[in-house]
């Protein structure tokens, strides 16, 4: 099996888990999680990604087993984990609107209203990777939780933050080199401007200072490029 194959299924048995959780007392059958789980792989192996892919889905979950214990519902960030870019294309700015849409038509047959509106509020505040305000002030919830996740790349080792940068710019090369540098310096200075990149104590303790360089290091690059 190779290594595609192997995290395709990985995440699809992940993925049977976290939904049969949340479905015990409906009528979804394995070969509608099947179908479901299919429409996730095709999505993320769309031939325009080249960071929001499967592997990307891969690293959230190796951090999602670090901090599961710390969550109140585990089996929806897991779900919303899974579809908050199950939509991107890179020439588009409401991807996270389109992945809450297709999220729910694809659920809301099996999950409550509740869980689908969960599921919906999460995934569109990865587009500001700020709380709303149905999500409140702590700092510690679960979608805190889950948007340290989203951001957790920005605070690995530079040389898989450099992949992951690299893999950026390839979803954008429509872009010129040019216009790339000054908008992704621009991104990067406007991350830069929140009080602190992590919201929880886990991730601000564990990721901040390394994220913070790793930025700051990406940008002296590609203002010399």
């Amino acid at each position: 099996m190779d290594e595609l194959s192997q995290i395709n299924a990985e995440l699809g048995n992940r993925f049977t888990t976290h939904l049969s959780a949340l479905t015990l007392n409906s009528n979804i059958t394995p070969a509608e999680v099947k179908v479901l789980w299919q429409d996730i792989t095709i999505r993320y192996n769309e031939s325009q990604r080249a960071y929001h892919t499967l592997k990307h889905i891969q690293q959230l979950f190796g951090q999602f087993e670090q901090i599961k214990n710390a969550l109140h519902e585990p089996h929806i960030i897991a779900l919303a984990l899974y579809y908050h870019d199950v939509i991107y294309e890179p020439t588009r700015s409401d991807n996270e609107l389109k992945s809450t849409e297709y999220a729910l038509a694809a659920l809301r047959c099996y999950l409550s209203d509740e869980q689908c509106q969960h599921i919906y509020a999460l995934i569109m505040m990865t587009a500001t990777h700020q709380l709303n305000e149905l999500a409140g002030e702590d700092k510690n919830s679960d979608a805190a939780y889950l948007l340290d996740m989203d951001l957790s790349i920005l605070g690995a080792p530079w040389s898989d933050y450099d992949q992951y940068a690299q893999a950026v710019r390839q979803e954008y090369a429509h872009v010129s080199k040019a216009d790339y540098r000054v908008g992704r310096i621009a991104v990067l200075e406007k991350l830069l401007t929140h009080p602190t990149l992590y919201l929880t104590e886990y991730y601000h303790a564990r990721l901040e200072q390394q994220a913070q360089d790793n930025i700051k290091h990406e940008i002296t690059v590609l203002r010399a490029s």
